[in-house]
């Protein structure tokens, strides 16, 4: 075996996470436009390539390809640093997210993570709060009227929903007593009780959390910073090439990233029901050796953890296609009198839930 030092492999572990990030990213394009067809009963995209599949790179040649712009009167340097800054912020959140557990060969433990810290959860809120500020930047340096009015929207939106998303945030810290997403996910496997994911706990706190996810990536019926019937493109109208797709792409990158963080904190990340049973069977039944009974059950974990996350982006996609947008008056009326309010009771009923011992 190739001998590294630690920081060589979780160097390896992290350059991974970045590039599936990418490439989840890159087809989440296509799967919108077949889940699209799909619903709407139409042929979806069938040319590029078998069923559709090279569509991607095919976008991807267009916007390397299309015309460079830079408006009259916009801040070049600006216009430029926006859209970098929501893809570098975009790509920065996924790195404490556990999507997997050890892998063990020898005296050598390899954790499927990017990076382990005992704040991982702060990590994400910040990392994705900056990346309002692209959205900001970009809007304001265009010179545009409809670009502004467009970043406007989205800063004064993501700062009502990330109330609400923190405060039911808090109600899993006080269940869970630490910020470590790891930490979090290993709480929820429980030998013999695999029941006690935190949906079970935080039924309310999951659907405050499920619907700011929303807002914060920006998706159908909150995606009002870039309301075509009303702002042309919103934040981006003047954007076009690599510098659109950088927009785009750090989307879908958030939907990915919320998508992986909405499983860890409640659907038990890379635990699945019975994982244990099926480890102890391995090695009493078949004669697998503890680290390898260990390392096939930390490889379906990692495999079922994206399915989890593959079913929540299939969710998002199947609302946009599914709700109208809300006007600005509604939106705004669902954050600061609706789910802020709920997020609230949703903490005092879980402080008095646990004070009771009827939670832990």
């Amino acid at each position: 075996m190739l001998e590294l030092p630690a920081l060589g492999w979780q160097s390896i572990v992290i350059f991974v996470v970045f590039a599936l990030s990418l490439l989840i990213a890159t087809y989440c394009t296509y799967a919108e436009r077949v889940i699209a067809a799909f619903l709407q009963d139409r042929v979806g995209p069938d040319r590029a390539g078998p069923y559709g599949l090279l569509q991607p790179l095919a976008d991807a040649v267009k916007m390397f390809t299309k015309e460079e712009f830079f408006p009259s009167g916009a801040n070049t340097a600006l216009f430029i640093f926006g859209p970098c800054l929501a893809m570098i912020t975009a790509l920065m959140s996924s790195a404490v997210i556990p999507f997997g557990n050890v892998l063990e060969f020898g005296s050598n433990y390899f954790f499927l993570q990017g990076i382990e810290v005992n704040i991982g959860m702060l990590w994400v809120f910040g990392v994705v709060s900056l990346g309002v500020y692209g959205i900001m930047i970009g809007g304001w340096a265009s010179n545009n009227k409809f670009s502004l009015l467009g970043a406007i929207r989205a800063a004064s939106q993501n700062i009502s929903y990330e109330l609400a998303m923190g405060m039911s945030l808090i109600a899993v810290l006080m269940i869970s007593g630490t910020l470590s997403l790891r930490e979090i996910t290993l709480q929820q496997s429980v030998a013999g009780e695999w029941h006690f994911w935190n949906i079970v706990k935080q039924p309310l706190g999951f659907i405050i959390f499920l619907v700011c996810a929303f807002a914060e990536t920006n998706r159908t019926p909150f995606d009002l910073p870039e309301c075509e019937t009303e702002l042309v493109g919103g934040y981006h109208t003047e954007y076009s090439s690599m510098k659109l797709g950088l927009y785009l792409f750090s989307e879908y990158v958030n939907i990915f990233v919320a998508s992986a963080v909405m499983s860890v904190l409640y659907f038990g990340g890379f635990n699945f029901p019975f994982q244990y049973e099926l480890r102890d069977w391995l090695v009493s039944n078949q004669d697998w050796t503890l680290a390898g009974a260990q390392n096939l059950i930390t490889i379906l974990g990692t495999v079922l953890l994206f399915g989890k996350i593959f079913g929540f982006i299939f969710f998002f996609m199947w609302v946009r296609w599914t709700l109208p947008r809300f006007r600005y008056d509604q939106l705004m009326r669902l954050g600061w009198t609706i789910l802020i309010p709920l997020s609230i009771f949703n903490i005092l009923l879980t402080g008095g839930l646990i004070s009771f011992g009827i939670i832990q």
